[in-house]
């Protein structure tokens, strides 16, 4: 595997040189500055490029080119704005990069609740608690439904929960959800939240699914025709929230997109952190399952409950079986090295980790510490090394 970094560009506290020094070889970043719906173009992308080049590594995944919730709800002139992704698509093409990742979230990206959960050991971790949650459903945003989202036990918790909580907990609580979190690329005060969640008061599940497939159907054959694999992101958490529907977070919703958009470029991220919070989910038979569509791979791991309730774990330790997913990782690229693929090689990255050591005193990402990523990498390419040598690879 590819080994890469996310970056978040040169405010990153983690830098060029320091990834470097991780032994990754590989960047994994986007154009944050760019307002969501706007051209990607080529002159900044290729400044970026530059930079990256100018300390020794190479541009290899993007991650991501968001996806403007228009073109997600399908109102007020989405069309320009599928447009605008088009071309960004071809820019990015003629700039050397071919491999993008994203997803098709409504209104937030990925969701946690503590953003400094301390775990055994005395590291901190990102968590996701159902608990918490609710509590800021209910009585910080008051959103209007929200008493019929959950159980009477839900709620009758979610009620403790918030009358301990101090006014600065709640702020607290506000800003790690809604306020934009790594690799998001938009934040919101808790009305315009309000506002925006209203713009999907009329879309089902079913409905987002069609226009998921209305927008890959008008942009893979752009990606087909620039030699591009479009990798989409699982849902994270993978469940409903907000009365938000969820439509990337098992098995059976990949089979439908690759149904209807059948091109190998219309890919998937195989993220074992998103996937594996779902128990029924089999990481092995998806993995295989998949295995030609992966063109990109987070590889990190989660401790769940029944409850709905997870954390970060460390990257060989948790509910995700590693070992079974980085050897099937490995065979399918020695296939396509068998078959003369272009792309046998598949990126993999980190993805999150824990606060350790002097990173518990410095000011970081949430979830993208440089050490904690750094022992993470290194288990990583341990296994990956062990594996490939039982292998004969």
């Amino acid at each position: 595997m590819k080994q890469t970094w996310r970056w978040f560009g040169p405010e990153d506290p983690v830098s060029l040189q320091d990834i470097k020094q991780a032994g990754a070889t590989g960047i994994v970043t986007a154009l944050h500055h760019i307002p969501n719906g706007e051209i990607w173009r080529v002159e900044e992308i290729q400044k970026k490029k530059k930079i990256i080049e100018s300390s020794g590594l190479r541009w290899s995944v993007v991650e991501s080119i968001p996806i403007h919730e228009n073109i997600k709800t399908r109102t007020g002139g989405f069309h320009k704005y599928i447009e605008a992704y088009k071309i960004s698509i071809q820019n990015l093409a003629s700039c050397g990069l071919n491999i993008v990742c994203y997803n098709f979230m409504p209104v937030l990206d990925w969701t946690r609740t503590d953003l400094a959960y301390e775990v055994k050991d005395g590291s901190r971790a990102l968590l996701f608690d159902m608990v918490a949650f609710a509590a800021f459903d209910l009585y910080l945003l008051q959103r209007p439904g929200s008493e019929n989202a959950y159980s009477d036990q839900e709620n009758a918790e979610a009620k403790v929960y918030i009358e301990k909580l101090s006014e600065t907990e709640k702020t607290s609580l506000v800003k790690n959800i809604i306020a934009g979190l790594p690799g998001a690329e938009e934040g919101y005060t808790l009305k315009q939240f309000q506002e925006v969640l209203n713009t999907y008061s009329n879309i089902n599940s079913q409905q987002l699914k069609e226009h998921l497939v209305l927008f890959l159907q008008e942009i893979i054959p752009v990606a087909e025709d620039n030699g591009v694999l479009m990798c989409l992101h699982p849902d994270d958490p993978p469940y409903p929230i907000l009365g938000l529907p969820r439509v990337v977070s098992t098995a059976a919703d990949y089979t439908h997109i690759f149904e209807h958009v059948p091109s190998r470029n219309n890919g998937i991220t195989f993220c074992t952190g998103s996937l594996g919070v779902i128990a029924e989910n089999n990481l092995e038979q998806m993995i295989k399952h998949f295995a030609n569509r992966t063109h990109f791979v987070h590889l990190r791991n989660i401790k769940r409950d029944a409850k709905g309730n997870f954390h970060e774990a460390k990257h060989l330790e948790g509910d995700v079986d590693m070992y079974i997913i980085i050897k099937e990782i490995l065979k399918e690229e020695k296939r396509r090295k068998q078959e003369n693929y272009k792309d046998h090689q598949i990126p993999m990255r980190p993805d999150h980790g824990h606060q350790i050591l002097d990173d518990l005193d410095k000011t970081i990402n949430p979830g993208y510490s440089g050490i904690g990523r750094l022992r993470g990498l290194a288990e990583l390419r341990g296994l990956t090394m062990g594996i490939s040598r039982s292998l004969g690879l």
